[in-house]
């Protein structure tokens, strides 16, 4: 047994034998330190507050939770369309892996599932829910928007999920998780679970306003990531950076390797460098079109893509399984976003490697991150001699804007401010 796991077999829980099934075909034979918490209590009928990171195996532990708790009360569903159990999710990314897990560990249960995320699907997702669904998941605007038009309502809800609390608040959806969170049935006559990176202040807040006297079960994820790293940071100029990377990415023959950095236009220019060069690449950041990001983790996930470069928006919420490399290619100014990025390797168990650079622009962060994993990170040495030769990409000039410039004798930002019939107000 993997030393990350706990001793709690899921044979010793008493599940519905549909269940039981579809837990068999993930493979997993014992609980995770969160499953083997979080499960006794739930499965008891118990609300549940919980501190776990992504890839701890919490999105397991709520799904087999909400589907017993179905099983047992199916007597008393009666007869409708609308949603019996609502999953909230913060990004598109993280409710669409939550819709393919519950399929997996719910495929011999008799419940329809749908999913409600903007961006795509608006008129196809509206029609699949019209139909009826059983378990609803999905992000808060996308479920108000279809909830304000009836397309269904949550009278019928007997189980709420939700997920990584922390980072609702971070993309302001709070006000938007009360107003979903209050058309619920009272909450007594609900389970309800909530998951979190952290359990700060106002995610208690939160759990004590909208669930029944929650249990708080806390982890130690970010000890449990950072274990089962491997990790190492090197110190090159900006001007070697991109060098390092190439042939750090050659020597390691690494197949399956996520890049992060700290902008937009970072991503960009790195992803340019590697085609360049020869690797399979792809940028993926918040503005992206969601179809096209979709096709990118599906080509990343399958192997299709070698290399996934990211800003922090793909650092949460994203499961991909079997990550042998991450590139902190820019150290993250945050320092638990060192240890959301690390964790996308050494996943359910396996070992990885990190690797950092403590560039000019980003070194000033190493102290708070080694401060808060409680450790230093290992140095590493490198022949600048031995370095790869590169291509660079092709030059780009940049779109011109199709901004006109300002009328003469106007201020450049469009001649300051005008009253309704376009005139500037007098001087006084």
């Amino acid at each position: 047994m993997a030393e990350h796991l706990s001793e709690l077999s899921f044979d010793d829980l008493t599940l519905a034998e549909g269940l039981k099934k579809g837990i068999a075909a993930t493979g997993f034979k014992f609980c995770t330190p969160i499953q083997a918490q979080t499960l006794p209590i739930a499965l008891a009928g118990r609300d549940v507050a919980g501190q776990a990171q992504t890839g701890t195996g919490k999105t397991a532990a709520f799904l087999i939770a909400m589907y017993q708790h179905l099983e047992n009360n199916k007597e008393k569903h009666g007869s409708g369309h609308d949603p019996l159990a609502l999953i909230l999710a913060p990004t598109r990314e993280l409710a669409i892996q939550i819709h393919s897990d519950a399929e997996q560990i719910g495929a011999h249960l008799p419940y329809q599932l749908g999913l409600a995320y903007g961006g795509v699907d608006y008129d196809k997702q509206r029609q699949q829910l019209e139909n009826g669904v059983d378990v609803l998941i999905g992000t808060p605007g996308r479920l108000i928007d279809y909830f304000k038009q009836k397309v269904f309502n949550l009278r019928r809800c007997e189980v709420m999920i939700l997920d990584e609390a922390d980072r609702m608040f971070d993309l302001g959806f709070i006000k938007d998780i009360r107003f979903i969170l209050r058309r619920l049935p009272e909450r007594e006559q609900r389970l309800n679970m909530l998951f979190s990176a952290t359990l700060s202040h106002r995610v208690l807040e939160l759990a004590y306003e909208h669930m029944n006297d929650p249990e708080l079960v806390r982890i130690e994820p970010d000890k449990m990531t950072v274990d089962r790293v491997k990790q190492c940071i090197y110190f090159p100029p900006n001007d070697e950076k991109i060098r390092l990377l190439i042939t750090l990415l050659r020597e390691k023959n690494a197949t399956r390797t996520m890049i992060f950095v700290n902008t937009k236009r970072s991503a960009e220019r790195l992803g340019e460098f590697l085609a360049a060069n020869g690797i399979e690449a792809a940028a993926i950041s918040g503005d992206v079109p969601q179809r096209k990001r979709q096709r990118m983790l599906t080509d990343f996930q399958e192997g299709k893509l070698a290399v996934l470069i990211g800003t922090d928006v793909a650092s949460r919420g994203l499961h991909v399984p079997a990550v042998s490399h991450v590139f902190n290619f820019d150290l993250p100014q945050d320092a638990e976003d060192y240890v959301h990025r690390i964790g996308r390797t050494a996943r359910a168990g396996a070992s990885g490697d990190a690797i950092s650079f403590g560039c000019e622009d980003y070194v000033e962060s190493l102290p708070l991150i080694e401060d808060y994993i409680g450790r230093k990170i290992p140095v590493e040495q490198y022949d600048h001699e031995k370095l790869l030769v590169i291509e660079r990409p092709p030059y780009k000039p940049r779109e011109k804007s199709n901004r006109r410039p300002p009328r003469k004798g106007s201020t450049s930002s469009g001649g300051g401010q005008r009253d309704r019939r376009g005139q500037r107000p007098r001087q006084r």
